[in-house]
């Protein structure tokens, strides 16, 4: 899968624009950023909040975030960052990203990976 420097620019805004989200605990903007697929599993914004937090602590509220790369999974788009979470330690955070009719990005999920995986 081709991803243009366009498109890389938007979904690393789209996924800063996420984090945002989380630190302001703005489940309505962190959940209207996410396809519509995780949109329907969830139902609410309040349930998906619910899950990021309880699941993927280390995304919800990193220390730092660096952006790393991207790479492909299962035929989308995946942006790969290294997070710091509250506790200090360090995980891949890899980001799902899918490309919607209206040419938009969202976010399809995450992947949690420990550091010494190779992913890209």
């Amino acid at each position: 899968m081709y991803i243009s420097e366009h498109d890389k620019t938007v979904i690393r805004q789209v996924i800063e624009e996420q984090l945002q989200a989380f630190q302001q605990d703005d489940a309505v903007t962190a959940f209207g950023l996410t396809s519509p697929a995780i949109q329907r599993k969830f139902d609410t914004p309040e349930n998906f909040m619910a899950m990021v937090k309880a699941k993927y602590q280390a995304v919800y509220c990193p220390r730092s975030v660096m952006f790393r790369g991207f790479t492909t999974i299962d035929d989308y788009a995946a942006r790969v960052a290294m997070v710091m979470g509250q506790d200090g330690n360090l995980v891949q955070a890899v980001y799902i990203m899918q490309h919607q009719s209206d040419l938009s990005w969202r976010i399809h999920g995450y992947y949690l990976v420990p550091v010494d995986e190779t992913i890209i």
